[in-house]
C-alpha cells in the first residue's frame, strides 16, 4: 500500500514538473508562429483548444458535467467571466513574448501569488498573518522600484498578475475540473474567435492558409500547447499536496525569466534586478509561512489522532 502511495506521489510530481515546465518553456513556441500577429495567434489558440479538448472528452466519455452545467446559469455566468479574463491574459502574454518582453511577462507570474492574496483580502475579506502582510509590503515596494526602473509601472506584469489571479478566484467559485473548465471556457470563446479569423481572412490578413503547411500545423498545435500542460496539472493536483504544487508553480516564471535573460538577451539594468530581488524576497516569505503553517497543521492532526482527549474535545466543539 505504501509502495502504491509512493508511486502515485512520484507520478504526480513528474506531471507537476511537466506542466509547469511546459508553461515555463512556452515563450520558445510563440515566436515560431510569426508572421501571425498576437490577435490571430490568440484566436487560433481558442479555436484549436476547443477542438483538442473536445476530442479528448469524446475518447474519455466525460460529458455528464456539460448537461449539469447548462442547467446552472450562475456557474455559466462565472465561466463566461473566466473566459473573458483568461482571454486578456493569453492575449497580453502572447503579445509580450513576441514583442520582446519575456522578462516582464515572467514578473507577472512571480507577482501572481501576491496579487491572489491581495484579492483575497479585498474581495473575500480574508485575514492575513503578519508574515503575509510583510510579503505584500515587500511586493508593493518591488513594484515601486520597478516603476522607477522601467520609467512607468510594469503594466504587462501587472496585467498578467491581475488577470490570472482573477481567473483563479473565479475558477475557485466555479469548482470544475481542469479539462472540463477549459472545454467550457473555449466553447464560449470559440464563436468570437472563429468570427475574427473569418473576418481576418476576408481582409487578407490571415496567415493560416498563406504561409505554407508547416505554419498552419504550428497554429493548429496551439490547442495541444494549451491543453497538454493542463492535463498534466490535473494529474498532479490529485496526487501531490497543495504545498508541493505551490512550490512547483515557481518553475514556470523561473524558466521564463532565464529564457528572457539567456536566450532572448533582454536587458536587466541594476534597478530591475533590485525589483526582481524584492519580489523573490516576498515569495520566499510566503513560501516559508505556508510551509510553517502546513507543518503546524500536520502536527495538530497527528496529535488529534493519537490523543483521545483531543478528539473528544473536537466532538464537543462540533
Amino acid at each position: 500500500m505504501a509502495g502504491t502511495s509512493k508511486g502515485e506521489h512520484r507520478i504526480g510530481l513528474l506531471n507537476g514538473i511537466a506542466a509547469y515546465g511546459m508553461w515555463g518553456l512556452v515563450p520558445l513556441f510563440w515566436p515560431l508562429l510569426k508572421p501571425a500577429g498576437a490577435m490571430e495567434i490568440l484566436a487560433h489558440r481558442m479555436v484549436w483548444s476547443l477542438v483538442f479538448v473536445a476530442v479528448a472528452l469524446v475518447f474519455t466519455r466525460r460529458w455528464a458535467w456539460a448537461g449539469r452545467l447548462l442547467r446552472q446559469p450562475r456557474r455559466l455566468a462565472l465561466i463566461a467571466v473566466a473566459a473573458a479574463v483568461i482571454t486578456v491574459n493569453w492575449g497580453v502574454y502572447i503579445w509580450a513574448v513576441n514583442s520582446g518582453h519575456v522578462v516582464e511577462a515572467s514578473l507577472g507570474y512571480f507577482i501572481n501569488p501576491l496579487m491572489t492574496i491581495a484579492l483575497g483580502v479585498l474581495l473575500l475579506k480574508e485575514r492575513l498573518r503578519p508574515v503575509q502582510w510583510a510579503a505584500v509590503a515587500v511586493g508593493f515596494s518591488a513594484v515601486v522600484v520597478l516603476t522607477v526602473g522601467y520609467g512607468q509601472p510594469p503594466w504587462i506584469s501587472l496585467c498578467l498578475a491581475v488577470s490570472f489571479a482573477t481567473y483563479g478566484l473565479v475558477k475557485k467559485k466555479v469548482n470544475l475540473g481542469g479539462v472540463e473548465s477549459l472545454a467550457a471556457e473555449t466553447a464560449i470563446q470559440f464563436l468570437p474567435a472563429l468570427a475574427y479569423l473569418i473576418w481576418l481572412g476576408t481582409h487578407g490578413g490571415l496567415t493560416f492558409a498563406t504561409q505554407g503547411p508547416t505554419h498552419a500545423v504550428l497554429l493548429a498545435s496551439t490547442g495541444i500547447v494549451t491543453a497538454l500542460p493542463l492535463v498534466c496539472f490535473g494529474a498532479a493536483a490529485i496526487r501531490v499536496p497543495l504545498s508541493t504544487l505551490g512550490l512547483l508553480q515557481y518553475l514556470a516564471p523561473v524558466f521564463q525569466f532565464l529564457l528572457g535573460i539567456l536566450y532572448f538577451h533582454e536587458a536587466m539594468p541594476p534597478e530591475r534586478w533590485a525589483g526582481f530581488a524584492l519580489v523573490w524576497l516576498a515569495l520566499a516569505l510566503l513560501t516559508w509561512d505556508a510551509m510553517r503553517s502546513a507543518h503546524r497543521a500536520r502536527v495538530v492532526a497527528m496529535s488529534r489522532r493519537t490523543d483521545p482527549a483531543a478528539v473528544a474535545v473536537d466532538a464537543v466543539d462540533a
